[in-house]
């Protein structure tokens, strides 16, 4: 009703007197089958009134973080690490980003970041042994 509305109210100036009513109902039907070809083209599923049959639940939030935590010897191992390697190791290891993306992270070469992943991992591979 309201597109209707607002298509007359655009319209209005470009009438030409005659029928009324058949402008009208021109308007409203080309909105109805406008709305109608939308809907084709862009269908909507709605959502279930009990969205748990729907929506699978997740694990709780302490296995959540548990699973993305590491464990305490590599903790350990990383803060032995000087801070550049260390973010360098973090960002690329830990967080899966890429040597272009923790370069730019860092504000630093990409020849550096590939060089501080490397040696960082060269130091947590001689404190884990």
């Amino acid at each position: 009703m309201q597109e209707s509305l607002l298509r007359v109210k655009r319209g209005l100036e470009r009438y030409a007197p005659g029928s009324l009513h058949g402008w009208l109902a021109r308007i409203v039907t080309n909105v109805f089958l406008d709305e109608t070809r939308r809907r084709k083209r862009r269908p909507q599923t709605h959502l279930p009134d009990d969205p748990d049959r729907l929506l699978a639940g997740g694990p709780a939030a302490d296995e959540a973080l548990a699973m993305v935590s590491l464990p305490d010897h590599l903790q350990d191992a990383l803060t032995t690490l000087p801070d550049e390697f260390r973010q360098a190791v973090v960002l690329c290891d830990v967080a899966g980003l890429t040597y272009d993306e923790i370069a730019d992270h860092l504000g630093v070469p990409l020849g550096t970041v590939r060089s501080r992943v490397h040696r960082g991992r060269l130091r947590l591979r001689e404190v884990l042994a």
